[in-house]
């Protein structure tokens, strides 16, 4: 399977232009009939505005898509953007009346078409506004730089260097390169601008462990590798993506993986060998994304009063903050912050340890059913899973998903199993298997089974039956 992601998403951008110029066309359609002034309302009924209608748009999108007024921005001013999409509506409009006029359509009303215009400028203008500020912004922010590993430092390591310093608007950033051990002594020695060789792969294993590490790419003869199937087969169970360089050489190394696809992928122009142990259906995941941040931002709004009245209740019946700050591991062992409301006394992380010989679950997790620290309004808000509503948050930031392994304690991730930190290889949510399936009844590792079956299968599908649950299960206070 050959996919290219910038074609894909620049697909998607045209899409969502070709509708938002769509709509600019029936806001001035109806404008022109019932809003405008008595003196200039109403239409030609004998016009055929289906074909005006067509025309118009795709001479604009046309425009559009020649003025590339699409992303990347990371290195345009906004500003430049708009007389980008100006210009694009103007030169759009002016093809769309000298194709009217060959097609014998020239007694279109000029209102229309100016007001066409000026809708078609204030929407674009809005919607790449927005894009443009959450771009530039999710650039600033580490988390949502994807974190990339070079196996080799020669001539194919600085091909993809090469590749992905040079792309405007690349979200992708270099840890480093490891070199074989026989190459020891280059270790330390800069190959690229900012890029170092910085160890030798009997690393590997640690710096995966202990590195929020994305994606590897192996940049070098695969032959040349001692042992390498070993090193993919760690990469495979911890759920990180792999990458190899041409010339492809994986069918010699008898590697066969468990549960991991193998396809082409063009990564920046450049064909690689793709290893993923998570779903390749990114039209799914991109669609999973426009439902977290709309679901994140509706539920803020709907439920507001509801926030309201939690907040002012955690604050008047107990001493201390409102909101309860952990720091969790997400996506590949990010680390991020969780927003909780305070169920538990100011301070009570401090008394845990004393605690712990009661603890009632296996595992490297922390679970009390009657923990002695918990409030009055704690009791409830756990029960019925309110407690959990800021993390709307957490999704908003781009750090969770409404949907996902739940994230962990980075105290708990470092008592993993292997094969069970592959429940970080998805942005982790707010809820998940475990949370419909009677939660602190289960043992620690049909959690993790649960975790690691939902990432396998995942589907929108699947997120929707449990988002469904969860109303569900709030609703009746199933939560502990």
């Amino acid at each position: 399977m050959i996919r290219d992601k910038d074609k894909f998403f620049l697909e998607v951008y045209q899409i969502v232009d070709f509708l938002i110029l769509g709509l600019a066309f029936l806001l001035a359609y109806y404008s022109k009939i019932a809003l405008v002034p008595d003196i200039v309302r109403g239409l030609d009924t004998e016009q055929h505005y289906t074909l005006v209608f067509l025309l118009t748009c795709i001479s604009c999108q046309f425009n559009l898509r020649f003025a590339e007024t699409y992303p990347p921005y990371k290195h345009k001013q906004f500003r430049y953007i708009i007389v980008q999409v100006l210009q694009a509506i103007f030169f759009g409009v002016l093809l769309a009346v000298v194709l009217l006029y060959i097609t014998h359509i020239a007694a279109v009303s000029r209102l229309l078409m100016a007001l066409f215009a000026v809708f078609a400028v204030i929407l674009l203008t809005m919607v790449k506004g927005g894009m443009y500020y959450y771009l530039n912004k999710k650039h600033t922010r580490t988390y949502n730089v994807q974190n990339i590993l070079i196996i080799g430092s020669r001539e194919r390591s600085l091909d993809i260097i090469d590749a992905i310093m040079k792309s405007p608007g690349s979200e992708y950033r270099i840890i480093g390169c490891l070199e074989t051990v026989e190459n020891e002594r280059r270790v330390g020695k800069e190959i690229y601008e900012s890029v170092k060789i910085i160890g030798t792969l009997d690393l590997f294993n640690k710096i995966l462990l202990e590195e929020s590490v994305d994606e590897i790419i192996f940049a070098l003869p695969l032959r040349n590798i001692k042992d390498i199937h070993n090193y993919i087969y760690f990469a495979e169970e911890m759920g990180i993506k792999i990458r190899v360089m041409p010339d492809f050489q994986i069918q010699k190394i008898k590697f066969y993986p468990k549960r991991a696809t193998v396809y082409i992928d063009h990564f920046l122009g450049l064909p690689t060998l793709a290893v993923s142990s998570s779903t390749t259906n990114e039209l799914g995941i991109f669609v999973k994304s426009i439902i977290d941040y709309g679901g994140a931002a509706v539920g803020m709004v709907v439920l507001a009063p509801v926030l309201l009245v939690i907040a002012i209740l955690v604050k008047t019946t107990s001493r201390g903050p409102v909101f309860f700050l952990q720091e969790r591991c997400g996506l590949n062992g990010r680390r991020f912050f969780v927003r909780k409301f305070r169920t538990m006394y100011d301070h009570a992380e401090d008394e845990r340890k004393e605690l712990e010989k009661d603890n009632e679950m296996d595992g490297p997790v922390f679970k009390i059913k009657d923990d002695p620290r918990i409030t009055s309004v704690g009791h409830f808000l756990r029960k019925s899973s309110l407690d959990e509503l800021p993390q709307l948050i957490n999704v908003l930031r781009g750090e969770m998903s409404l949907v996902g392994p739940r994230p962990p304690i980075p105290d708990e991730v470092e008592k993993y199993q292997l094969w069970q930190r592959r429940r970080l290889s998805m942005k982790p949510g707010i809820t998940c298997i475990w949370q419909v399936s009677g939660r602190n009844k289960t043992s620690f590792e049909e959690w993790m089974n649960m975790d690691l079956e939902y990432i396998d299968n995942w589907s929108l599908l699947l997120d929707y039956k449990l988002l469904l649950l969860t109303v569900k299960e709030v609703l009746v206070g199933g939560g502990h």
